[in-house]
């Protein structure tokens, strides 16, 4: 932690923060602390990886745009998925060239005065993701469109998202808010500023989780090295849309058709129950896609095979 080592709360205050820690009818949340180095040093190989957080005019991918972005590369142990240090810091501010609506304005704060005449640093932001074998981000189904509409460069980079591939159910958590996992871990911020949620989620990443024992950015790392699989159940019959719906699946109203995303590991079972709830046990035709790292989360398709099951 940055800052000379008498730094922080007055005895006083300490005094009363132990007080309200013994007591069990309170919890104390602390502020999160600029941090660089985080004293570990990981066995074995290391590597890079970076978080990135953006906020933007609003939640249209085709119409809105990026006004911040925040990027943050961090060393990691390659085996253990231990974060060991931020050795890079990028944040920059971009002018969308037209009026920021102010309900986004109200969510993070930024104003068009802020914004005015600014513009991201492309080749720094290159710089930074450069040799990295991921980028992280918290809802990267969001993110990841915006950043590769604006910085084509993401495009070939690979991805994980730590909302949906960090097990945060099966760890006993009840929700997967980056905001949340926070006040369960301990501290708050000053949400909805690219570069503190980026600094809110490597703290939440690195920490170990509560049944597994593994950091949570371990699980991610596993999860994000292993292509998920899209289902598509093709034909499937009009009055099974209920059932797909609660398992799970999604519409396509392009495709008109369900799908929904599985592990690897999973699409047997899966398929099993597509031929006995669905197609009632009749041999059917359905479509596979494969999603890796480098195609997951962006809204661009996959490689796709039929099987019958």
């Amino acid at each position: 932690m940055s800052g000379p080592a008498n730094s922080g709360p007055d005895q006083s205050v300490r005094d009363a923060v132990a007080l309200l820690e013994s007591h069990p009818d309170y919890r104390v949340l602390r502020r999160l602390p600029v941090v660089s180095d985080f004293g570990v040093r990981p066995a074995g190989p290391t590597a890079a990886a970076v978080v990135l957080d953006t906020e933007t005019t609003g939640m249209n991918r085709d119409n809105d745009q990026i006004i911040e972005l925040a990027l943050l590369r961090f060393e990691f142990g390659v085996e253990s998925g231990e974060i060991a240090r931020v050795t890079e810091v990028y944040s920059g501010l971009e002018d969308p060239g037209r009026p920021i609506p102010p309900e986004s304005t109200a969510i993070h704060g930024i104003t068009d005065a802020m914004v005015a005449g600014k513009q991201l640093d492309d080749a720094r932001i290159a710089a930074v993701v450069e040799g990295a074998t991921l980028i992280v981000a918290h809802n990267a189904g969001f993110d990841r469109p915006f950043v590769e509409g604006r910085l084509p460069l993401f495009a070939t980079l690979p991805w994980g998202c730590s909302l949906e591939q960090v097990p945060w159910a099966d760890e006993g958590f009840r929700g997967a808010k980056l905001e949340y996992l926070g006040w369960v871990s301990g501290f708050f911020y000053d949400a909805h500023r690219s570069e503190t949620d980026c600094r809110a989620l490597l703290e939440v990443l690195r920490r170990p989780l509560p049944k597994s024992g593994q950091t949570a950015f371990k699980r991610l790392l596993d999860a994000a090295a292993e292509p998920a699989l899209r289902l598509w159940a093709t034909g499937s019959p009009f009055d099974t849309k209920d059932i797909l719906r609660e398992r799970g699946y999604r519409w396509d109203a392009d495709r008109r058709c369900w799908h929904r995303v599985v592990t690897k590991a999973a699409a047997k079972e899966e398929s099993e129950w597509l031929k006995a709830a669905v197609y009632g046990g009749r041999a059917a035709q359905i479509e596979v896609e494969v999603l890796d790292a480098r195609i997951r989360f962006s809204g661009r398709p996959g490689p796709k095979k039929t099987r019958v099951i």
